[in-house]
């Protein structure tokens, strides 16, 4: 018999109340009573409501907001009631937002798009560019598509992104390459992902805006058309389902009524948009949050991103390594977690592991971004450099934690060829340490899951010859069923030689080790959870962590404007490592 599971019963017992027709009509303080006597309490104090949009909602202690959050199935847990007159509108379910349309927070790796709506959508496409561009301008898109594409492809291509709850495509998905002919560039990611940008509403509504302004209906009739066609192909997959239907909502109005957005887009565009977004029904408003509220679309996408680590030990703890790698230079983030996450999030940024991703360009050549799992840095000025940049020569002990000798304690005497020493010298003017120097035997590189990952025995290249990993060549490792990396310039060298960096030679070195020991000997041993080492337990799970994590870093980019890396999130990228041999079709 399964245990009883309290969360699992207050949750029946509140949509069945919400569910009775009476309940849109009750007074909203009789409302709100009836929700907070069915509070519940774990016994580390944490107070859980089931609420708005059928989600469940934690309460912060530190300033009393409640947030949207998946609670601890199966904790013991007892009632308590809260204080009615206190709780916030917003988390009082109003009766349509618990019909809210099911979908998939899944990305578009791993799981291709079906291949019936593929085609569907690739003879829309067809149609769609045998129109002339003189009578469908390209008023939207021109980023993604060439300028001389007509505006009728615009409509398909914006119709499909924004429906998307996590635009990340697999590099050779099919829905991608039937554009190919009318990118004006290669889209951003790489073979293996296609880290693709969420759209506005707002773009596709400047399409239609831009003919009706120009007296041109009968265009925009048909621009019209071919997103209400679109949306309706991309219904039979959940990952589109929920905005494709709210899409629908809104313009088939239009089709019906010729002319009902003449008025408003002789305003503005924005006047269009208000009128589309009016006209989506309640049940569809937590598919339309990214456009009325952004805030709070990103609080769903951090629960969406807790619901699919649900697999892990805390996954409070793991979501807070993906998030870990937002970019937040104004400390805005912390603020708007709850307090579980903000506890987690704030013991990585105390270890200076947040906002890596953002960091990614500011690493030297050929130096992997490490993320959550990057060493911990060390305090301004350390081993002589400009900043204070350092990391451990060897790999960690049992516990996680780095140790200047690893796991056998110090280590002294000459080491075997390809073998780290834990010299760390300076590798150009830019005060950047390498292991052994530029002139090292081997790549010295940590892979993103804290491992030191060496490719050894290498040649140092004659003076002025070209680092042949320099040129961007694909990296050899990276097959199918191999975990992808990319080696860049490593420097590879002989070890057994002298070190000579801008008069630095092996005295320096063993000076600069020296320094190293005593410094990384002081710290404490803790360890970090690395967001690189989440193992979901299959695929779908997979793509479920990663189509969550990358919209809360889209919509955290909406709320806060920090860019997102073309070539995708570093743990969401290591992610995609872990899956790519189990992709339905391998880049050839």
């Amino acid at each position: 018999m399964r245990p009883w599971d309290a969360f699992a019963a207050t949750e029946a017992d509140v949509r069945a109340m919400v569910a009775d027709p009476r309940w849109q009509d009750l007074p909203v303080p009789v409302r709100a009573e009836a929700i907070a006597s069915r509070t519940l309490v774990t016994p580390d104090g944490d107070r859980w409501l089931f609420g708005a949009h059928a989600r469940w909602h934690l309460h912060d202690p530190a300033d009393g907001r409640w947030h949207p959050a998946p609670p601890p199935r199966g904790a013991r847990v007892r009632p308590a009631g809260h204080a009615a007159a206190v709780l916030p509108a917003r988390v009082i379910p109003r009766g349509p937002d618990f019909a809210a349309e099911p979908g998939s927070t899944q990305a578009f790796v791993g799981p291709d798009v079906p291949d019936h709506l593929t085609e569907q959508v690739r003879v829309l496409v067809r149609a769609a560019g045998r129109r002339s561009e003189k009578d469908f301008p390209l008023t939207a898109f021109d980023e993604i598509l060439a300028g001389d594409v007509p505006s009728t492809v615009a409509a398909v291509w914006g119709t499909v992104m924004w429906c998307a709850y996590a635009p990340a495509f697999d590099g050779n998905e099919r829905l991608l390459t039937i554009f190919g002919e009318y990118l004006r560039r290669p889209l951003p990611g790489d073979e293996w992902v296609r880290w693709l940008p969420a759209p506005p509403l707002l773009h596709l509504v400047r399409l239609v805006a831009e003919r009706l302004r120009a007296g041109r209906s009968r265009e925009a009739l048909r621009l019209t058309a071919i997103m209400a066609d679109t949306a309706q192909i991309l219904l039979s997959d959940t990952r589109f389902r929920p905005r494709a239907l709210a899409l629908l909502t809104m313009v088939e109005p239009a089709l019906s009524r010729p002319g009902l957005d003449d008025r408003a887009a002789l305003r503005s565009d924005e006047s269009v948009r208000l009128a589309w977004l009016d006209r989506c029904p309640a049940r569809l408003a937590r598919a339309i949050l990214p456009e009325t509220d952004p805030e709070a679309h990103f609080a769903h996408t951090v629960y969406d991103l807790m619901e699919a680590l649900s697999f892990t030990r805390d996954p409070a703890r793991a979501a807070a390594t993906l998030l870990a790698d937002l970019s937040d230079s104004r400390g805005l983030l912390p603020g708007r977690l709850d307090h579980r996450l903000r506890h987690a999030y704030e013991e990585l940024a105390g270890a200076g592991l947040t906002g890596t991703s953002a960091a990614e360009t500011t690493h030297p050549d050929g130096f992997a971004v490490l993320g959550p799992s990057q060493p911990l840095p060390g305090p301004p000025g350390a081993l002589g450099t400009p900043t204070g940049a350092w990391a451990p020569p060897h790999p960690p002990d049992t516990t996680g934690a780095w140790s200047p000798g690893g796991p056998g304690g110090r280590r002294d005497g000459p080491d075997e060829a390809g073998d780290p020493t834990g010299a760390w010298t300076p590798a150009d003017e830019t005060g950047a340490w390498t292991p052994g120097g530029p002139a090292s035997t081997g790549s010295g590189r940590f892979s993103r899951s804290g491992r030191l990952s060496r490719t050894g025995g290498e040649d140092a290249p004659e003076p002025g010859a070209q680092n042949p990993h320099k040129s961007g060549a694909q990296d050899p490792h990276r097959t199918g069923g191999q975990d992808a990396r990319r080696t860049g310039d490593t420097g590879a060298g002989d070890r057994s030689g002298p070190m000579t960096n801008g008069g630095e030679g092996t005295r320096s070195g063993r000076l600069a080790a020296a320094v190293a020991r005593r410094v990384l000997s002081r710290m404490p041993r803790q360890r970090v959870t690395s967001g690189f080492e989440i193992e979901p337990p299959d695929r779908a799970t997979a793509a479920g962590v990663l189509g969550a994590a990358y919209a809360a870093g889209l919509a955290w980019q909406a709320v806060s404007g920090a860019r997102v890396p073309e070539r995708g999130f570093a743990g969401q990228a290591a992610l995609v490592r872990r899956i790519v041999h189990e992709r339905d079709d391998l880049p050839s």
